[in-house]
């Protein structure tokens, strides 16, 4: 990695350990709520209430990072990460948890959260040579899932603490949010050793210039679409996909870390390999060529008929469904200028988190009234018009460094 600077190392690490985090929360989220009382519908308003405030803490940071500093805002983040998770761990009283959810940065899912993506995204291209970028990304989310997977794996300790070291289950639940707010604290370790070389550059005598310029168009379109993808996902969340598999087939933490485990390990290989294929084909051919099967698969899920085949189908899908995310990411800085890099950033990642945000209450609602199998239905047809979509309107768009792909 001697291509990455120390800056992009810095990030990648932290990445690590907070998708570490997000791991095993995102699995034991769902089972601490029930066990505390919660009905479904309440479970997937707190992942709405995280969901909507990370995208409204992604709106501010992004307007702002390149006034205030992305370190300075990085930082803030990590601190509000901590907070959260403390607040879960000290308390069960459903208001509180609700207004600690609104920091956005509660783990609902073993990917990302809160305003960190965005301003990471926009840092990254500064970190390694631009024909090194699809690699960077690749392992940028490569990191991402294999530390979500290690946290989902981790999400087995509870069981060991109640049976070694004595622990009530609530008490061992608890630990775990303990746990979170510590790794906050590393990761804002972490950010306060960035050098100024992650912010935007400046030209002498002149006040940073960010936002929105030639791209602004191209911008609004794809948010539109992600935007799409990303309702269509909140039905799916990693938290009520483990949920799911606890109340159809009684799963606890146990089997539902040595899932999630697989889920991420294969979601990691399949970053690395995004990049490679985008490198052939094209970031767009990536894009929805690996996403379509994924979408079938996901589908599929609720038909299973034993616990065996759904986790079978769910590692199916998982090994496809996120190689579009590093491509992704990679297209959107690649396809605007650099000054407009944090708000291209942050406009796509907070239409997506809107929109991902209207949705896990609505399929809570629909597991507990309608049918537990209904979201994976929803989630899937909507997305797989995303991909069509995404692929009539782009196909033809590409990076400037793409332009020998066919």
């Amino acid at each position: 990695m001697s291509w990455i600077t120390r800056d992009g190392r810095l990030i990648l690490a932290a990445r690590g350990l907070r998708t570490f985090a997000y791991g095993f929360l995102s699995v034991l989220l769902g089972v601490y709520l029930e066990q505390a009382g919660f009905a479904p519908w309440q479970v997937g308003a707190v992942l709405t209430a995280t969901l909507a405030g990370s995208a409204v803490l992604t709106v501010l940071f992004s307007l702002y990072a390149d006034r205030i500093g992305r370190r300075r805002l990085l930082r803030v983040s990590a601190l509000l990460m901590g907070a959260s998770g403390l607040a879960f761990a000290l308390t069960n009283h459903y208001p509180l948890l609700i207004l600690a959810s609104l920091t956005g940065t509660i783990g609902a899912t073993s990917g990302e959260v809160g305003p960190f993506l965005s301003l990471e995204q926009a840092i990254l291209p500064q970190t390694a040579p631009v024909t090194r970028r699809n690699a960077l990304f690749g392992l940028y989310n490569m990191i991402g899932a294999f530390a979500g997977a290690g946290g989902a794996l981790a999400a087995g300790a509870p069981a060991l603490l109640e049976r070694f070291a004595g622990f009530s289950e609530p008490a061992s639940l608890r630990a775990m949010f303990y746990l979170y707010a510590a790794l906050a604290g590393l990761t804002l370790g972490l950010f306060a050793l960035l050098s100024p070389q992650v912010e935007l550059a400046r030209t002498a005598g002149l006040p940073v210039a960010s936002g929105l310029g030639r791209s602004r168009r191209t911008i609004f379109r794809l948010s539109a679409l992600f935007g799409l993808d990303s309702l269509a996902g909140g039905f799916v969340v990693q938290s009520l996909i483990a949920f799911w598999f606890h109340l159809r087939w009684g799963a606890g933490p146990e089997l539902l870390g040595p899932i999630f485990l697989g889920v991420g390990l294969l979601q990691g290989i399949s970053f690395l390999v995004a990049a490679r294929v985008a490198d052939r084909i094209g970031l767009i051919n990536t894009m929805v060529f690996t996403h379509l099967p994924s979408n079938i698969l996901l589908m599929a899920i609720p038909l299973a008929p034993s616990l065996t085949w759904a986790v079978v189908l769910t590692l199916a899908r998982h090994a496809l469904s996120q190689m579009d995310v590093p491509t992704r990411q990679s297209y959107v800085v690649a396809v605007v200028d650099p000054e407009e890099r944090t708000a291209a950033a942050g406009v796509t990642n907070v239409v997506r988190n809107v929109a991902q945000a209207v949705t896990p209450v609505l399929s809570g609602y629909a597991m507990q009234i309608v049918s537990l199998g209904l979201p994976f239905f929803i989630g899937g047809g909507l997305k797989i018009v995303y991909d069509l979509s995404l692929y009539a309107m782009f196909r033809r768009i590409r990076p400037p460094d793409e332009t020998s792909v066919r």
